[in-house]
Order: C-alpha cells, then structure tokens, then sequence
C-alpha cells in the first residue's frame, strides 16, 4: 500500500473536508428552518394543508437523494423556461443544486421527526399551558415547539449522521467534497483501497463529531426533562 501518495494530496482532502462541512451544516439549517413550521402545519392544521405537506415528505423520503439530486441538477436544465428564468444562475450551480436537494430532502425527514414529537408531547403539558391562558401561538413558541424539539434530539441525531454520509453524493456532480477529492486522486495514480479509506477515515472522525454533540445536546437539554 502507497500512503505516500495520500500524505502528498492531503491538501486536497482538507479542502475537501472544508466542502462537505460547509454542505452538512447548511443544508441542515435550512432543512430544520423548513421543517419547524411545516411540522406545526403537519399536526396543527388539518385538511389540505397537512395533506399538502404529507405529499412533499412523501415523495422526499420515499424516493433516492441520488434521483433527486440528478433531476435538481440536469433535469431541470432541459426545460427552456428555467434557463430562461430568473433561477437559472442559480440552478445551475453544482453547490447550489446540492444544497439545495440536501436541505429539501433532510427538511422532509426532519418534518416528521418534529411532527412526531409534537404528537407524543404528554396532554397534561398542553392542558396545564392553556390553563394559564397561553395564546396558540404562544403555546407553539414557548411550550410545544421547545419540548418537541428536546424530544426529538435522539433521532434527530440519526438523520444528522444520514446528511452527513449523503453528502458524499455531492462528487457526482462535479463538486469536490472528500468523496470528490478521492476519486479525482484515485483517477491519477489508481489506488482505490488507499484513496477511499482515507475518505471513510474522515467521514468516521465527523460522525465521531456529530454523535459527540448530539450526546452532549441530550445531556444539555433532554436528559433533564427526562428525570421530572
């Protein structure tokens, strides 16, 4: 095995590590920021306007994140009307398009994590808000949104840790994220076994990371409500 070659183009993989941080983190804010009123939308509001959102998580977790970064990214480009419009400097951006399916696709997840955790808030938290005469909307923002949110933390870390690892569909797409940056070494000199360990290693040292904060999160914020 050739690690030489590895230490020489670590540069590479760093910057690379930069790219797929950078993507995580942005496309799980967006998601969450999607994801919160949609959630209050998804149990709060029934008829069409539930059903509406059911349809879109429907469709972004019942279909590949691959398909859909693919229909995002080259699908749209042979429509005349959307490389005519407005968007098109930005769709047809690799990064953008990434981001952009990364965030539709983990906000899906993301809805019905919260949503869940809305509905398995214990009745007497509700009743005992309403009875100090809460508005609903200040009962969303001070008592079910934030005890939702704690709730969902465990899970929530899983879907996190999935972003992560999808993230790595971003080299398809030209982009150079860790995955990217081990296909383009592995092309030059063909070392597949040493290229792409190197890559897992990085994602294994994130996923460290993640699960790290997330445990931290959860003694922060979860365990204590937990132990009333």
């Amino acid at each position: 095995m050739n690690f030489e070659v590895i230490a020489e183009n670590l540069p590479l993989y760093l910057s690379g590590l930069g790219l797929t941080v950078k993507l995580l983190l942005l496309s799980l804010l967006s998601g969450l920021l999607l994801a919160l009123p949609l959630a209050v939308v998804r149990t709060a509001l029934p008829g069409w306007p539930s059903r509406l959102v059911w349809v879109y998580t429907y469709v972004f977790r019942g279909t590949p994140m691959l398909v859909q970064l693919f229909l995002i990214y080259y699908g749209l480009a042979q429509f005349e009307a959307v490389r005519e419009s407005w968007a098109w400097p930005w769709l047809s951006s690799a990064s953008f398009c990434a981001w952009l399916t990364f965030a539709l696709n983990t906000g899906a997840y993301t809805t019905e994590i919260i949503a869940g955790a809305i509905r398995a808030l214990p009745a007497g938290e509700i009743e005992a808000a309403k009875a100090l005469g809460m508005s609903r909307g200040l009962l969303l923002r001070r008592i079910v949104l934030p005890a939702a949110l704690r709730r969902a933390l465990p899970v929530y870390a899983n879907e996190a840790i999935f972003m992560l690892h999808g993230t790595s569909l971003a080299s398809v797409v030209t982009l150079l994220d860790v995955t990217g940056a081990a296909r383009e070494i592995n092309a030059k000199y063909y070392l597949p076994f040493e290229t792409f360990i190197t890559a897992g290693a990085f994602y294994f040292v994130l996923t460290l990371g993640l699960v790290g904060l997330f445990r931290w999160a959860e003694s922060r914020w979860l365990a204590p409500m937990l132990r009333r």
